[in-house]
C-alpha cells in the first residue's frame, strides 16, 4: 500500500544526515591536523579522497521540492553515507566503494537529453528545463538490487510519464530506451570492461508510464551525488537495481524491445523484465532474502517481496504472462 509520510517530516528528516554530515566535518578536520603534523607523505589528494570521496560540483545542493502520495512509509531510510558510498555503477569501477571515488570526473554541466526514435519530432531537453517541468517530489521507495542487498531511499523527481508526455511518441512505440553517459576518457573500467557501452536499459512502454517510475534528480533532498547518477536517471522500484539506468543522454522509443546491457552480457541471469521475484532465483544465488545496507547486521536479513512490495500497485501490468519464463 502507497500513503504519503506525514506532512511535517521533509525527506532530508527522514534519518539525521546531519549527524553523517558531523561526522564528515569531523574527520576533515582531523585530516587537516594530520597532514599539517606531516603526514602529507601519504598523498593530500589520497586522503580527501578517503575522507570525502569526490561526489560532483553540485552536490550538496538544495532541490525545491513537494510531498508525493506514492511514497513507501514504515521503513527507516538509509543513510545519506550507505546511498552515496556503496555503489554500482560499473562505468567507474566494479567494487561498492569505487564510484564514490570515480565518479567526481562525470561531468554533469552542460547536460542534455536526447528524444530519438518513433515521436512526431527528434527534440533535446537541459537539463535545467528538466528540472522545471513539473514540480520535484519527495518519494521515498525501496530499491532492490540483484544481488541481494536492499535499502530505503528518498529520491527526489516525478513521473517519467510527464516527460514522455512532452516526448510526443507515437501510437507505434512500444518501448524506451535509456542510454547512458560514456566517455572512455572519464569511465575508470573501460579497459577492464568486456562491456559494450554505452550501458543500455529499457522498458515496455506501460511500464514507463507507470506513476511509480521516477524520472529522478535527487536524493535526500539535494541532487544526485555523481555516483548515483547525476544529474537525470529512472527509478523503477519494483524491478532490481540495474534496470534504474543512471545519467542518461539519450532515451529512445522503439517499436521493439531494446537491447540491454546486462541482458546482452549473459541473458541466463539478467532477463529483460527484472521484476523483483523471490520465486525466481538468480543461477547463482537466492532471491527469497536480502540484506538491508545500514542496519546491525542481526538485522539485516530479511525477506524479498514480490514486485520489492509493490505488487498492489504493478501486478496488473504483467496479466497472462509467465514470470518465469519472463523473469
Amino acid at each position: 500500500m502507497l500513503i504519503g509520510k506525514p506532512s511535517d517530516i521533509p525527506s532530508s528528516q527522514i534519518t539525521s544526515k546531519e549527524q553523517y554530515l558531523d561526522r564528515r566535518r569531523f574527520l576533515q578536520d582531523a585530516v587537516s591536523a594530520v597532514v599539517t603534523a606531516g603526514a602529507a607523505a601519504v598523498g593530500i589528494d589520497r586522503l580527501a579522497d578517503i575522507v570525502s570521496p569526490r561526489i560532483g560540483a553540485f552536490a550538496g545542493t538544495k532541490l525545491q521540492t513537494v510531498k508525493s502520495p506514492l511514497s513507501t512509509t514504515g521503513e527507516q531510510s538509509t543513510s545519506y553515507q550507505d546511498i552515496t558510498s556503496y555503489n554500482n555503477f560499473y562505468e567507474f569501477g566494479v567494487q561498492k566503494d569505487q564510484p564514490a571515488k570515480n565518479a567526481g570526473a562525470l561531468p554533469t554541466r552542460p547536460w542534455t537529453v536526447r528524444v530519438e526514435g518513433k515521436v512526431k519530432t527528434p527534440k533535446t531537453f537541459d537539463i535545467d528545463a528538466l528540472l522545471k517541468l513539473r514540480p520535484l517530489e519527495d518519494r521515498v521507495y525501496r530499491f532492490r538490487c540483484v544481488e541481494a542487498w536492499s535499502m530505503v531511499i528518498p529520491w527526489v523527481g516525478y513521473s517519467l510519464s510527464e516527460f514522455i508526455k512532452q516526448c510526443d511518441p507515437l501510437p507505434s512505440a512500444k518501448y524506451v530506451q535509456f542510454l547512458s553517459y560514456y566517455d572512455k576518457k572519464v569511465e575508470k573500467w573501460t579497459s577492464e570492461s568486456t562491456i559494450y557501452w554505452p550501458y543500455s536499459e529499457g522498458l515496455r512502454m506501460d511500464e514507463a508510464m507507470h506513476p511509480l517510475t521516477l524520472l529522478t534528480f535527487g536524493l535526500y533532498g539535494e541532487v544526485l551525488p555523481n555516483q548515483d547518477g547525476a544529474p537525470v536517471r529512472v527509478i523503477v522500484p519494483w524491478k532490481y537495481g540495474f534496470k534504474s539506468a543512471k545519467s542518461i543522454v539519450a532515451v529512445r522509443f522503439l517499436d521493439k524491445q531494446p537491447p540491454t546491457t546486462w541482458q546482452d552480457q549473459n541473458a541466463g541471469e539478467y532477463g529483460f523484465y527484472s521484476n523483483v521475484n523471490p520465486n525466481v532465483d538468480h543461477p547463482r544465488w537466492s532471491q527469497k532474502t536480502e540484506r538491508r545496507i545500514g542496519l546491525p547486521f542481526y538485522a539485516q536479513r530479511r525477506t524479498t517481496l514480490m514486485f520489492n512490495g509493490y505488487s498492489d500497485q504493478v501486478a496488473s501490468l504483467y496479466n497472462g504472462m509467465d514470470l518465469k519464463k519472463n523473469y
